[in-house]
């Protein structure tokens, strides 16, 4: 196996559900094999890229199809990780972000964290000619030691100073938004291009620029524009319009029936898939709970707050103490999707969102299906990773698309050069 202009090799570390991967293998990437550690995650992962009815993971025979840590995966294999350096193009992923992430509490200690730390051993022992790592925008922030308020270098500088000694690195956020994506969803980017291969990449070949230059003509030639709505993006899974039934895997739940597409986003996201569409299960709501979210919708659309957190006077008058609860707003993008299915209110209809509709959000198409529990809860949570998780923690595969054209056009234009066989640390 040798990665080349042609035939250029990804692998995908922290992989999850599969987002960054559907992408970049749309682009025209080869994936070799995906690391994930949780065994719902890595069942949507077979189901799709492994076993899957149009992308597939190359997987090299000594490799075990099972979820892995990339720490097992190092220790377990680590001559045959050894033997890839030289023929992978690309190593990309996007370590765990939740100690990371503004929306919880910031912990500098978060063993989660370490995770960035074993990504860049992982990049020592393969040396891709090029890493492309997602995270949240909150890598980039300070951290702060609650004991002594000494302000922590944030990891985003860490991983840009290791890089930076074989790799041209460039850094950026991007708003999922402003690239086609129905969702506001902020996300650090790093790219990194091994300076041995890319000797002719100067400042001006920032890939962030090319991102952003050939966003239009990339949305254009799939039929969309900038700016995708929600409304646009899940319309035609409307409850009252598309109809009810039996869930087909959760028994004594209903789901939604699959409609027509109304819009060419839809279009895009069927991607000729026919039959019934999965992970559509409605929450069982109780009669209150619909009244509440009913008021809370009409409240909001009157005082003009739709797509914002619920405010104080509006939460104690429905007895509401999350603070992260909003109602869509059917004419712009969706505020970012996390792992919890009460944060966002339907545009419409007084209830949740489903699966589905958050993949929909996402830009994860609906031949996609996605496996292990709905949700879960309690402890638990710190240990599984449910359908409403993967949705939640994925890169959305439309952007990862792009990057892979980007990164594609890196790799044909790539001087040819000799790599060594070592590079000192």
């Amino acid at each position: 196996m040798q990665g080349s202009g042609q035939d250029p090799i990804f692998v995908d570390a922290f992989a999850g559900c599969g987002g960054l991967s559907l992408g970049l293998m749309r682009a025209g990437w080869k994936g070799l094999f995906a690391i994930e550690k949780d065994a719902f995650a890595f069942e949507t992962l077979r189901a799709n890229l492994i076993d899957g009815p149009r992308f597939n993971y190359i997987w090299p025979a000594w490799l075990e199809r099972k979820p892995w840590t990339i720490e097992s995966l190092m220790e377990a294999h680590g001559a045959e990780l050894k033997g890839l350096r030289g023929t992978v193009d690309l190593l990309a992923g996007g370590p765990p972000c939740q100690g990371f992430s503004s929306a919880g509490r910031r912990k500098p200690g978060d063993p989660r964290n370490e995770l960035v730390k074993r990504y860049l051993e992982f990049v020592d022992i393969v040396l891709p000619r090029m890493v492309l790592i997602e995270n949240v925008r909150g890598i980039t922030y300070d951290f702060v030691d609650d004991n002594d308020d000494t302000v922590r270098q944030n990891f985003a500088d860490d991983v840009i100073s290791k890089l930076s000694i074989h790799y041209h690195v460039y850094t950026d956020t991007l708003r999922c938004s402003a690239f086609g994506i129905p969702q506001q969803r902020p996300r650090f980017f790093l790219v990194g291009m091994l300076k041995s291969d890319y000797k002719r990449v100067t400042a001006a070949d920032n890939p962030f620029a090319r991102m952003r230059a050939s966003r239009t003509r990339f949305l254009e030639k799939r039929g969309l524009k900038t700016r995708v709505s929600s409304k646009q993006a899940i319309s035609d899974l409307e409850r009252d319009r598309a109809g009810t039934g039996p869930c087909a895997d959760s028994k004594g739940y209903d789901a939604i029936l699959t409609g027509a597409t109304r819009t060419n986003f839809q279009n895009l996201m069927r991607d000729g898939f026919v039959g019934a569409v999965s992970d559509t299960r409605l929450a069982k709501h109780r009669p209150h709970i619909v009244e509440r979210f009913g008021k809370i919708i009409e409240e909001c659309r009157e005082a003009g707050r739709l797509n914002v957190q619920l405010n104080r006077e509006m939460r104690e008058r429905h007895g509401i103490k999350k603070m992260a609860t909003r109602v869509l707003d059917p004419a712009l993008p969706a505020p970012t999707i996390t792992s919890m299915p009460d944060d966002l209110i339907h545009y419409s209809e007084p209830r949740t969102l489903t699966v589905r509709e958050n993949a929909r959000l996402q830009t994860f198409p609906d031949w996609f299906v996605f496996k292990g529990k709905y949700t879960t809860g309690g402890e638990r949570r710190a240990r599984e990773v449910p359908r409403f998780t993967q949705v939640a923690n994925a890169v959305p595969p439309l952007i990862a698309e792009m990057w892979g054209e980007v990164l594609m056009r890196y790799n044909k234009a790539r001087a040819t050069v000799r790599r060594p066989d070592k590079i000192a640390a």
